[in-house]
């Protein structure tokens, strides 16, 4: 019984980490700007606006981040995070 809950816990962990929303597109390569980020709050989140953030950062990588999910502090200069609210729609982006 204690080895199915110790199991089951991990399952559950595991699904945590997993990527919200769309697949990450990844285009670009150079260094994420948030110049003209903020046009994209309130849409809804999918591959095609993630594409869009994407083109309109510079950013070489894209990171969805769901409503309470926790992120790591580390700072990457490729990269662009969307952060999504419950419905997810994007709440605010941010390079780093």
């Amino acid at each position: 019984m204690t080895k199915l809950m110790v199991m089951g816990l991990g399952a559950s962990l595991l699904g945590a980490c997993a990527t919200v929303g769309p697949a990450a597109p990844v285009a670009g390569g150079g260094t994420c700007s948030n110049d003209g980020l903020q046009q994209y709050v309130g849409q809804p989140a999918t591959a095609d606006v993630g594409a869009k953030v994407l083109a309109t950062s510079g950013a070489k990588t894209l990171q969805w981040v769901a409503a309470g999910m926790m992120v790591t502090m580390e700072f990457r200069a490729d990269r662009v995070r969307i952060y999504l609210d419950e419905q997810n729609r994007i709440q605010r982006l941010s390079c780093g």
